[in-house]
């Protein structure tokens, strides 16, 4: 494939743009007493944004996997998050996949009022497509090929888009299958499931589907952040005007201001590296690393771990313990749900307790300690580590965090789980200390810097 210029500075100034008023808004809503306010700020801030889209911006956290051009933020799905003095915000992020952010013709702009107009990807030019390929119906897009680009289409008033009449027929709900999902006859090789298993795992799992999260106006994150992703993402493409086309994608990205990063992406670095460890070792511990870019000082993006609550929402929520919200989410303790979720968690702590012993993770509370719809526990706000603690107290002596309730979700002190979590710790450390040079480089080159 070709390889990809580097964008001209110029070119650059819409993405600076969508950045620096992202980080605005963050700064903004820090100075509102009330979540209430906060979140409703935050909408209209939003939906102001969205004014000046789509324009050549992408999300930073997600540029190098696909090149794409941001076309939307559904202001109405956004919610602050948890935090004393800060504001951070999650936000929602509808882009169009395209070849080359940089040379690809920027996206022409649908009106909210136009999304139930089409169902066919005809009706608007591709993101990449040239002026060719258009249909006849539309205005004509300028073409934003020289130095002096606005940040975005809007710039120089709205485009109406007209959409013509369109008669879809059967053949438009094929593509909605993978090609992937067809396999020959000859490639087949027959396989016997006993009707009871089917009946038995049905009824497991129409009897134990994931509950929802009521609305809570002091922490509205709780009921977004529990909602299923796959199911998020087919809401959000219902309802928006570009959720037709084929290369539409959903992304989402926390903004913090406020906080200081580097010692997040540090977190991140030395956990990567520590995945990429206990793989070659075939250790089978289990550990999310999410994306940090850091912007500036005191502000930067953050890749949301998606499908995961913390502790503390789903204690206000259910007010249960662990182990009984794990078997009100998977089913009871013998079933395959429940077994395949708690030996999720067990990796995952095992994973974790390393990292926390290993960086000196400090701060650790039920507010920075995710559960995800599939039993791992995930670790965020690694802003204390290496000896660093709140207020430098140094008043948590425990070398990472294993309570009573994780300890009776692994079936207690002698149950079969529990051992394996000590011998997952035990083989997880004799990897990393294989490996140790390959950690310590990564914290000597960011203590220098």
């Amino acid at each position: 494939p070709p390889v990809s210029r580097v964008p001209q500075p110029a070119r650059l100034a819409p993405e600076r743009e969508f950045i620096k008023s992202l980080m605005a808004i963050g700064k903004r809503l820090a100075t509102l007493p009330t979540k209430e306010q906060k979140t409703q700020r935050l909408i209209s801030e939003l939906s102001l944004l969205n004014h000046k889209l789509p324009a050549r911006a992408w999300l930073p956290t997600a540029a190098f996997e696909h090149h794409h051009h941001v076309v939307r933020v559904p202001h109405s799905q956004t919610v602050v998050l948890n935090s004393k003095d800060k504001a951070p915000y999650l936000i929602y992020v509808e882009v169009l996949e395209c070849d080359n952010f940089d040379t690809a013709n920027v996206p022409a702009r649908i009106p909210e009022n136009r999304i139930r107009s089409t169902r066919s990807a005809e009706n608007l030019p591709e993101c990449g497509m040239g002026p060719e390929h258009r249909a006849g119906s539309f205005s004509t897009v300028p073409n934003y090929d020289n130095d002096d680009e606005a940040w975005s289409v809007d710039d120089i008033g709205e485009l109406q888009v007209e959409l013509p009449e369109m008669h879809t027929n059967s053949c438009d709900n094929i593509s909605q299958f993978s090609v992937d999902s067809i396999t020959s006859q000859e490639s087949r090789e027959p396989v016997f499931i006993a009707a009871g298993d089917i009946r038995r795992r049905l009824s497991e799992q129409l009897a134990h589907t994931p509950t929802a999260f009521r609305r809570d106006p002091e922490d509205p994150s709780a009921v977004a952040l529990k909602e299923p992703w796959q199911e998020k993402v087919r809401r959000i493409r219902e309802a928006s005007p570009y959720g037709h086309l084929p290369s539409w994608r959903l992304l989402s990205v926390i903004v913090k201001c406020g906080d200081d990063l580097r010692q997040e992406l540090l977190a991140f670095q030395v956990l990567k590296q520590l995945q990429w460890i206990w793989e070659q070792e075939r250790v089978p511990l289990w550990i999310r690393p999410y994306k940090i870019l850091v912007i500036s000082a005191d502000s930067g993006m953050i890749e949301p771990v998606l499908s995961a609550v913390s502790l503390h929402q789903i204690k206000k929520q259910s007010q249960l313990s662990l182990l009984q919200y794990l078997r009100q989410e998977h089913g009871p303790s013998n079933s395959e749900s429940f077994l395949s979720a708690q030996r999720n968690f067990v990796r995952s702590c095992a994973g974790y307790s390393l990292v926390c012993y290993l960086l000196q993770v400090k701060d650790r509370h039920n507010g920075n300690i995710l559960l995800d719809a599939e039993g791992h526990i995930i670790h965020i706000d690694f802003g204390f580590i290496l000896s660093s603690s709140p207020r430098n107290l140094g008043f948590e002596t425990s070398a990472f965090k294993l309570t009573t309730e994780f300890v009776d979700v692994m079936g207690g002190l002698d149950g079969d789980m529990f051992n394996y979590y000590k011998m997952l710790m035990l083989q997880g450390l004799i990897a990393a200390r294989k490996h140790m040079d390959k950690v310590v480089q990564i914290v000597e080159i960011m203590q220098q810097g």
